[in-house]
């Protein structure tokens, strides 16, 4: 009898698999992080995201934002259910119009269930409903979100949008943008790219701003306050548009604008070494926030008013404007390829000073490898691959700008000029890793670089010699 039922349940079981859509029966939810081995929990799993359509509403006063985030998404597996990155208090998720149940879990997990399961390829819309006060939000010991007097400023990384957008939130997806912001009449709100519309009615100003290049989630900014605008043109006709806050100090203002109001000229002399500028914007803001790091946001640089506070910082624009080709065009593929990011905006900084009349790089280089003996920790850091602890450590920066000098010297003008200029080309608007750049150098140049690339960003050691002296 028991063996009768038992089979009798099996056929049963059997044939109820039989008659489930492949899709279906292979579901199941999509993981809680991309894969990034520095960040397990950043990103998510089993969609890529094509656009982000955020219509928010912020209160200075209270430093409240509040808001509606449409997502347009693609499964890349059959989804019972998905992640989102995010840390502000939801009050609804609807799946194509449906309503969808919700849970957090962990430090920035909402977990989205569907009313029916998601098949693999299918297009959805995920809308999510949401309010909070951002700079209430700590994460990991730190928040990305900075108020001031007048308003509050989104801006870090390797993340910064779980505190005002749901997201996906790694470099590896990237995406469009609409960010809409109506914020009190007499209050600003920036964001990356163009300026679609600014509308004012029954007491508050309606902000509309588009990035039509896919775009990183943690280069998505966000400025809000009382800001002096200015408006320029590259050579190309890409438009330049600055905003400094109101409330900065008179030296630093004006060491700003010195700095900064640079922007056309610079992007003007980095699309001879990197090639035509990508995005169809371009500027920078700087806030009224304590903090002292600049980021590279796309197309809107965020600038640390401190970089302003006895010089114009030139060197810190041409460093952030590189990014907007080696790290916003072509983003990375995991974190621990950030030498691709930092190295070259170090390099793009050091080729500008040579221009201004300044040292050469090569100059560049030799003072930096000079300056650290042998012995110094600075050479334990490897710039390939430095661990996320040293992600932004200066040898990243520095060691990483004088390895691309030695590549320089060692693959010969030519090559390194053209290599340049491929890399963006090539990756535009997508992400790269440090074996597909040490592929195309290879290429380009006609050597085996193995032992160059080790050296170089792989050894905890200062190299034996500096190419070129």
């Amino acid at each position: 009898m028991r063996k009768s039922l038992l089979a009798t349940a099996t056929a049963a079981v059997l044939g109820y698999l039989l008659v489930i859509p492949a899709s279906a029966a292979s579901a199941g939810p999509g993981a809680p992080g991309i894969g990034d081995p520095y960040y397990p929990t950043y990103g998510n799993g089993g969609y890529d995201v094509s656009h982000y359509d955020l219509d928010l509403r912020y209160q200075p006063a209270t430093d409240t934002l509040s808001g509606t985030a449409t997502i347009r998404a693609t499964a890349t597996q059959g989804l019972t259910s998905f992640d989102l990155d995010f840390a502000l208090t939801v009050g609804k998720v609807t799946v194509d119009g449906r309503p969808a149940r919700f849970a957090t879990s962990g430090e920035q997990e909402l977990v989205v269930t569907p009313a029916r399961t998601l098949p693999r390829g299918r297009p959805f819309t995920v809308t999510v409903t949401y309010s909070g006060v951002p700079s209430g939000v700590q994460r990991y010991g730190f928040t990305s979100w900075q108020r001031t007097a007048d308003g509050g400023v989104a801006a870090n990384e390797p993340e910064s949008a779980w505190w005002w957008f749901p997201s996906n939130d790694h470099p590896l997806d990237k995406a469009t943008y609409d960010v809409t912001v109506r914020v009190p009449e007499g209050e600003q709100a920036i964001s990356n790219g163009l300026l679609v519309s600014q509308h004012t009615a029954g007491g508050w100003t309606g902000y509309h701003w588009r990035q039509d290049a896919p775009q990183a989630t943690y280069l998505a900014t966000l400025a809000l306050g009382h800001f002096d605008i200015t408006r320029s043109r590259t050579r190309a006709g890409v438009p330049v548009i600055n905003a400094y806050s109101t409330a900065l100090p008179a030296t630093t203002a004006a060491n700003a604008r010195k700095g900064v109001e640079q922007t056309a000229d610079i992007i003007d002399f980095l699309s001879t070494w990197f090639g035509p500028y990508p995005f169809d914007a371009a500027g920078g803001y700087v806030p009224d926030v304590p903090s002292h790091f600049s980021l590279e946001a796309q197309t809107r640089v965020f600038y640390s008013p401190a970089v302003f506070a006895t010089a114009d910082g030139n060197g810190t624009v041409a460093h952030e404007l590189s990014h907007q080709w080696w790290g916003d065009d072509v983003s990375l593929e995991r974190w621990s390829d950030i030498w691709l990011n930092e190295g070259f905006a170090t390099y793009g900084s050091w080729l500008w000073a040579e221009h201004q009349g300044g040292p050469t790089t090569q100059q560049a280089a030799r003072e930096t490898y000079d300056s650290y003996p042998a012995d110094d920790p600075f050479w334990t850091v490897e710039p390939g691959d430095p661990g996320p602890d040293k992600q932004f450590d200066d040898a990243v920066y520095d060691r990483g700008a004088v390895a691309i000098q030695a590549l320089r010297t060692t693959i010969g003008e030519h090559a390194f000029r053209e290599l340049l200029r491929a890399w963006p080309a090539q990756h535009r608007y997508g992400n790269g890793t440090i074996a597909e750049f040490r592929a195309l150098a290879e290429r380009l140049s006609g050597r085996d670089l193995g032992a160059f690339f080790t050296t170089w960003l792989y050894t905890p050691a200062k190299p034996a010699t500096l190419p070129g002296t």
